[in-house]
């Protein structure tokens, strides 16, 4: 249950043609993509599942961007396994937010911040994602919003309403599809929620963010909404 040899192990897995495939991914020239299909990266984690924090965090460090897929997902499996401490809990959120810096892309987010900060914080004041909301950083302030996804599923919508609130005028296009994918999964739960919400900003809010939020309506109703948009 080491880093290295969780490397060794990705490394018999790649592909140049992946690697072409996966460019997308990268943060910046110093993201290197190695070139594994995520869901070869998903079932080596789950061999890992027992690894330490520690080589977690230095799978964190290395500038591979699956390297750091894997250790989001060895964190979110942990989270997720019944069996888990609230100890470890609390050191798999910790290492998240102390973390975040390496923690950079939306994927890693998606990958992890559901499970290993929304279920963390689900009996808990969540301060920490309002704080993460006013971030310069594109995903700290996404972590706010999909780790709202975790809240929702277990019937509370207040604060992904909230911080889609918050973020809906967002200058990155990744926080307009994130804050519309919460909208619409909370809108599962309370359709009154989001209408009286939608009623308020649908003329004014980013049109993909509309249309995520909209995309279970009935076409009527979606008109309906659209339409305020193009009149607004």
């Amino acid at each position: 249950m080491k880093a290295n040899e969780f490397l060794k192990r990705l490394n018999t897995l790649r592909s140049t043609t992946v690697a072409k495939s996966h460019s997308h991914l990268a943060s910046d020239d110093d993201d290197v993509i190695l070139g594994v299909r995520m869901g070869q990266v998903f079932a080596l984690a789950k061999e890992f599942i027992s690894m330490p924090l520690d080589e977690v965090e230095i799978m964190l460090e290395n500038p591979i961007h699956e390297m750091r897929v894997g250790a989001v997902s060895i964190m979110d499996f942990q989270a997720r396994n019944k069996k888990t401490t609230q100890e470890r809990r609390k050191e798999l959120f910790d290492l998240y937010i102390r973390r975040h810096d390496r923690i950079n892309t939306w994927d890693l987010v998606d990958r992890s911040a559901p499970w290993v900060v929304g279920s963390y914080l689900m009996d808990k004041p969540r301060k920490v994602l309002y704080k993460l909301a006013k971030s310069k950083k594109m995903p700290e302030r996404r972590t706010a919003i999909v780790s709202t996804l975790y809240f929702i599923g277990k019937g509370d919508v207040e604060d992904a309403f909230k911080q889609a609130e918050i973020l809906l005028y967002d200058k990155e296009d990744l926080m307009h599809k994130a804050n519309g994918w919460a909208l619409r999964f909370a809108g599962d739960k309370d359709r009154r929620r989001l209408t009286q919400f939608l009623d308020e900003y649908a003329a004014s809010m980013p049109r993909v963010t509309l249309r995520y939020a909209i995309e279970h309506f009935d076409k009527k109703l979606r008109d309906h909404y659209l339409n305020l948009k193009k009149a607004g």
